[in-house]
């Protein structure tokens, strides 16, 4: 009656590797290890110890009979009794336990060998218990709710130590991802972005309101400032150059001391004049650049020649090879600068992380509406994702189920709940004995 696995099943059980951790893939996907084969060991122990409960009470019944045959006494009958519904309560619980992997003794029973011709039905059953009982809406956000993860997340990011591992979980996340991502396609993306956008935007009306602005506010004066300090020291530090241009320009015929005079004069008539408009604030020709600026400014807004010439020399500009390289290489220099402050535990963007993160472990440890804040989101994502997938997920299940194979689908679940099944067996001896002992008690009383 021991429904051990015979010698051919047993050729294609694996054999585990060295050190205990072994095993091999079988058919169906399974991963044999050896834990599951000392599980099966643990099975055919408890197999062993039931077959042999069983034969114990057989030879007892049969014993008891000789006895009682013999004239041994009364008591006789009270053992057989006892010792009969122990067979009967072994043998069906034997039938029922084996019949859940296999036919008993190869017979072809009606409802046997359940888990292997079910096994299909079992993995749609179990899909849809899934789907109903743990992927409901209502399920995933009744089960975050009572978890509270907006607190817990509050307190453990408050800890100065976790702060500091994940600021360098995400250093190392975003190392990783600049590490996979390849230079020269994220410099084509960009560039091509860049370009894209600026040929979309027409700049001059743009330009036009900032340059308004800036001489409303009167931004445009320190560039006046400088340029007429620097135009000032420029012509003190290079008299004879002035003069040198002024006396060559001359004709040559003039006499040289009247070229010297003119020279000289021109260069300090330009000397006063540079003077008095660096040092004079309302000096006319500091009027003169505002009116030009206001002008231009207002051409640039409304002027359609004016905003055409401008739409063109973008265009020149951005075709320029000169530019889109430097447009390429600015994704270069921002991707070394991302991963020496990833690098760098001292760095400003790791420092400001960690703040971040502490600020918001403290917020969330205090503050109860940012905190109902975060768990609506994450209820939210979480019931979207599982209401939005379910199909998908459940199907995973099936699926897989339905990708075992039958044979060892049963004998990995016989390997994890065979020996508590085997139990049932040894119960069922001890109990029908019990039962049987009681009922054959209870009727010689009742008949005298």
């Amino acid at each position: 009656m021991d429904d051990t696995t015979t010698e051919g099943a047993r050729a294609v059980e694996p054999v585990p590797a060295a050190g205990g951790a072994g095993g091999r893939t079988v058919p169906g996907g399974f991963r044999y290890s050896a834990a599951d084969a000392e599980k099966r060991q643990a099975v055919r122990r408890m197999k062993a110890l039931a077959t042999g409960l069983l034969v114990a009470v057989a030879a007892v019944y049969a014993l008891a009979k000789w006895a009682g045959a013999a004239g041994a006494g009364g008591w006789t009958g009270f053992v057989a009794a006892a010792a009969e519904a122990g067979m009967v309560g072994a043998l069906a619980d034997w039938f029922a336990v084996t019949a859940l992997f296999k036919r008993p003794m190869g017979l072809p029973i009606p409802h046997t060998a359940i888990i292997p011709t079910k096994k299909d039905q079992l993995g749609q059953s179990l899909g849809d218990f899934v789907g109903e009982n743990f992927l409901s809406g209502e399920v995933v956000r009744r089960r975050l709710r009572s978890v509270g993860i907006g607190a817990r997340l509050g307190r453990w990011l408050a800890e100065p130590h976790n702060a500091d591992r994940v600021t360098a979980e995400l250093s190392t996340a975003l190392r990783g991802a600049l590490t996979v991502l390849r230079d020269s396609d994220v410099q084509a993306v960009v560039g091509e972005a860049i370009t894209r956008r600026a040929d979309a935007q027409e700049v001059a009306p743009g330009i036009g309101a900032l340059l308004e602005k800036i001489v409303a506010e009167g931004g445009h004066t320190r560039v006046v400032d400088l340029v007429c300090a620097r135009a000032h020291d420029w012509l003190v530090d290079h008299g004879d150059a002035v003069l040198a241009a002024v006396s060559g320009g001359a004709p040559g015929w003039t006499p040289r001391f009247v070229d010297r005079r003119v020279g000289d004069r021109v260069y300090k008539e330009l000397l006063r004049f540079v003077t008095e408009m660096r040092d004079m604030p309302d000096h006319p020709a500091r009027g003169a650049v505002d009116r030009f600026l206001t002008d231009f400014a207002g051409d640039l807004r409304a002027d359609p020649g004016t905003r055409e010439k401008v739409e063109r020399l973008k265009s020149e500009v951005l075709g320029r090879g000169e530019v889109q390289d430097l447009i390429a290489s600015a994704w270069g220099a921002v991707r070394a600068m991302i991963v020496a402050a990833a690098e760098d535990e001292r760095s400003e963007l790791r420092l400001r992380v960690r703040a971040a993160l502490l600020s918001l472990g403290g917020r969330l440890a205090t503050d109860a509406r940012l905190r109902d804040k975060v768990d609506g989101w994450l209820e939210g994502a979480a019931v979207y994702v599982v209401t939005t997938y379910q199909g998908e997920i459940t199907a995973l299940i099936t699926d897989t189920v339905a990708g075992w194979d039958a044979e060892h689908t049963s004998r990995k679940i016989e390997a994890h709940i065979g020996r508590d099944l085997q139990f049932i067996r040894i119960n069922g001896t001890v109990v029908g004995a019990l039962a049987g002992l009681c009922i054959y008690a209870v009727s010689r009383a009742v008949g005298g």
